[in-house]
């Protein structure tokens, strides 16, 4: 069945904020709104999320500002990108869908992050929060990427800790190991469906966001996230919260553990045969798994 998709572009102040509805926003159901990860990466790779409109809900992906089809500002200062920012972007986005009265939102890896402060404001007509493969502090993220690294081959670590003291990022070898690491932490299913090929290539184009706040990519963290940690304000999150992750994933354990501890009512779900991606490694119990948990809390 072919699914009945639109798409348009919300002003968002001086800029534009492009968006993708899948399904009816008229049909009754609150929408799920997809928040993707990076920053920058784009909704491509969260695609399949749109599945979850086959129940009659509608799901709203959107590019968030400085990638994918909305504004791009590559020379903005290094100040501008905030998580605020991405906060009152999506509050814009819901206002000018006219969605205040009642929808979800579902955030993967740095839309987690993102989904958390979000939820922590406590907006007013959010029915839920997902929260997928996201670490709860830049800190963790890190220390546990160190401690995966720790337990490669050596000449993966080798090239990693050669390149990064360096700075020669963009060099074939680092580019290997780098992949090498993306297969087994990041998503397993090799080759990388078009979806996720499709997301790291844009961040290639334009990576203004990514390299700001991230940093040259998913384990070495330079940029102005570096020290974020939502986990003070995770008790101020007061909706019901499905939390996912994935065995393998670069979001370990010990990443995640601090929303299911801090976010009263919360529940865990691990995905055994994933890594950073269950929606696409394990795509149909991923979506039951999401789907049954907003359809529950309507």
């Amino acid at each position: 069945m072919a699914l009945r998709q639109t798409e348009g572009r919300a002003k968002f102040g001086a800029y534009e904020t492009w968006y993708r509805v899948t399904g009816d926003l008229s049909n009754g159901k609150p929408p799920v709104f997809i928040l993707h990860g990076g920053p920058g990466a784009a909704h491509n790779y969260v695609d399949s999320y749109k599945l979850l409109s086959e129940t009659g809900r509608a799901v709203i992906h959107y590019d968030q500002l400085g990638c994918g089809l909305s504004t791009h500002l590559p020379d903005q200062d290094k100040s501008f990108w905030t998580p605020q920012l991405f906060v009152d972007e999506l509050e814009n986005l819901v206002d000018y869908l006219g969605q205040r009265k009642a929808f979800h939102v579902l955030g993967q890896s740095w839309g987690g992050m993102l989904a958390a402060e979000y939820g922590s404001r406590r907006p007013k007509g959010l029915k839920t929060l997902t929260i997928a493969n996201s670490p709860a502090s830049m800190e963790l993220w890190v220390s546990e990427a160190m401690r995966q690294r720790s337990e490669m081959p050596q000449d993966i670590q080798d090239s990693l800790n050669t390149h990064e003291k360096a700075g020669t990022y963009s060099d074939p070898e680092y580019q290997k190991a780098t992949n090498w690491v993306y297969e087994r932490h990041v998503c397993r299913v090799v080759p990388f469906p078009p979806e996720v090929k499709a997301s790291f290539d844009q961040i290639g184009q334009d990576p203004t966001v990514y390299y700001t706040m991230n940093g040259p990519n998913e384990f070495f963290v330079t940029g102005t996230l570096k020290n974020w940690n939502i986990i003070p304000e995770l008790h101020k999150i007061n909706v019901p919260t499905l939390i996912i992750s994935g065995r393998h994933d670069e979001a370990t354990p010990a990443c995640v553990k601090p929303y299911a501890d801090n976010i009263k009512g919360s529940h865990w779900v691990i995905f055994e045969n994933s890594s950073h991606m269950p929606h696409v490694e394990e795509k149909e119990l991923c979506m039951k798994t999401v789907g049954d948990f907003i359809a529950a809390n309507d």
